[in-house]
């Protein structure tokens, strides 16, 4: 294994810089603009048995230190994600890609899921139960142990590749889920989702976005990534994948010293489309400067006291 390379729930990755679900599209979109068989991988946008249009406009809104979003998971439904989106993704992206899903219902889930399990393409299945913005669904899941977990033992019933459970960070506990998650079944654990977050009009004196609230993503929330994927990945066996604010290669240093072994890149995408490609440039001299000669050996490795 070379210096960047990681292995993720037994798929060798060439670097742990991941492309975040729901900033990346379906991939071809950013093959436009540079390579991208230079990522470990990506996380394709969030997709559902049923397509979505979506929540109602405005759904963004800036925010000093990140951006507030309430797309509610638009997509065309894994059908045609099947058909249409995954035969042009092969056309640009030679490596195994990761499915993120979403659903309102178990079974929901698990449909998508075995789905998405039989196309060759799929080398993960990211199972998102922490989407905050979606009603009657999505987070609703993931802050409930017991939720999560039937969630994940339905999806590892009918599915062969490795699951990894996508959590939230809008609870009290996030070390209790994932641990639910992992006695599931769960090959992995990924996190963490936005936050919750508003935006107020000054002049209207409505909310921002019509949703009213919505994810709070970007580097305002690193901090809080970090403690939570130190926590988890401390409780858990199974490798973790670390998000939240991360935008530069030292940001990928520190996750991976709580405890990532893989990292995903979110908010920063929508500011910079290239920044995951310079992340991954500029690794090996951030390595340098802090004497890694491997990323594999630092993944945990933060030092108490």
């Amino acid at each position: 294994m070379g210096r960047l390379s990681v292995n993720l729930c037994g798929i060798e990755l060439d670097n742990p810089v991941i492309p975040a679900s729901g900033t990346f599209g379906y991939g071809y979109e950013y093959a436009e603009l540079y390579d991208i068989n230079c990522l470990g991988t990506f996380s394709f946008k969030g997709t559902t048995k049923d397509p979505r249009f979506g929540n109602p406009t405005p759904r963004i809104a800036e925010c000093n230190a990140g951006m507030i979003n309430a797309v509610g998971l638009q997509n065309p439904g894994v059908e045609k994600v099947i058909s249409q989106e995954l035969p042009k993704l092969k056309e640009c992206f030679h490596k195994p890609v990761m499915a993120n899903v979403s659903g309102f219902a178990v079974e929901d889930y698990a449909y998508t899921c075995e789905k998405l399990d039989q196309q060759e393409q799929v080398g993960w299945l990211e199972v998102n139960v922490s989407c905050p913005n979606v009603h009657g669904g999505g987070m609703s899941f993931g802050t409930d142990p017991k939720a999560a977990a039937e969630v994940t033992a339905v999806v590892k019933k009918v599915t062969t590749k490795p699951v990894i459970v996508k959590l939230s960070p809008n609870v009290t506990d996030i070390v209790s889920i994932a641990k639910a998650c992992e006695d599931a079944g769960a090959d992995g654990i990924s996190l963490i989702n936005t936050m919750l977050g508003m935006r107020i009009d000054l002049r209207s004196r409505k909310p921002v976005i019509a949703n009213t609230m919505g994810g709070f993503s970007g580097s305002a929330i690193f901090p809080v990534a970090v403690r939570m994927v130190y926590q988890v990945a401390k409780a858990v066996k199974v490798p973790v994948i670390g998000m939240g604010g991360v935008s530069s290669a030292e940001d990928v240093i520190e996750m991976m010293l709580a405890g990532a072994t893989a990292v995903e890149v979110g908010a920063a995408n929508l500011v910079d489309p290239f920044v995951c490609r310079d992340i991954i440039r500029d690794l090996p001299e951030v390595m340098d400067a802090y004497r890694i000669n491997t990323l594999e050996e630092i993944i945990g490795g933060v030092q108490n006291g």
